[in-house]
């Protein structure tokens, strides 16, 4: 038996940062031994079935760790990912994430999801770390720009806009890169002209 102070669960949060009820199962921590955790406070509960380690310090992503945990399959895209490439001042009153024409929506009351349905939901992703521990699948600078544009009846014009011109003015991005998001999101047209102009 381990002391709970040493228990195998601590070192799996603390490695991973948000951690499932069936992960800690896993190493032993169900039950009995999960009240323990959370009685002595070396776990907290952050969301329905998922647990931080204690000394974690929030940050205002958190939100973004337990959905991504939860539901593997899903893609922080649009306003949410412009967040997290530090390519927009605002903070979205809504979760934006993308996932598969037929794939069940996530049915979470919060924080608020604005989900968007995409074909190609497995392009142009890549991984950011929220917190330096917790990773999270988001889609790349030239992918989000590009979806701005796709998706600008729905976010703004002036949104895709902002975001090309700092991403570019930031060398967040390649023209190579947008010209290849954009010619597979299908707004290449859309995109030429703004494009040009920045060069």
């Amino acid at each position: 038996m381990h002391p709970i102070s040493q228990h195998p669960a601590l070192d799996l949060a603390n490695k991973q940062g948000f951690v499932r009820a069936r992960e800690l199962a896993l190493v032993g921590a169900a039950g009995g031994t999960l009240q323990q955790l959370l009685k002595t406070g070396s776990l907290v509960k952050v969301g329905r079935g998922v647990y931080a380690p204690a000394g974690r310090k929030p940050t205002e992503l958190d939100d973004l760790g337990p959905i991504a945990i939860k539901y593997p399959r899903l893609v922080f895209c649009l306003l949410t990912a412009l967040q997290l490439h530090g390519l927009t001042t605002q903070s979205p009153h809504e979760v934006w994430v993308a996932v598969g024409q037929k794939a069940r929506a996530p049915n979470i009351e919060y924080p608020p999801l604005h989900v968007v349905r995409m074909s190609d939901v497995e392009y142009g992703i890549k991984t950011a770390s929220v917190d330096g521990v917790v990773r999270i699948p988001v889609t790349d600078v030239a992918k989000t720009i590009a979806d701005c544009f796709k998706f600008r009846n729905k976010i703004g014009l002036d949104v895709a806009l902002e975001a090309l011109r700092d991403a570019w003015q930031q060398k967040k991005v390649t023209m190579d890169e947008l010209w290849q998001a954009a010619e597979h999101c299908r707004v290449a047209n859309v995109m030429r002209p703004y494009m040009e102009s920045l060069v």
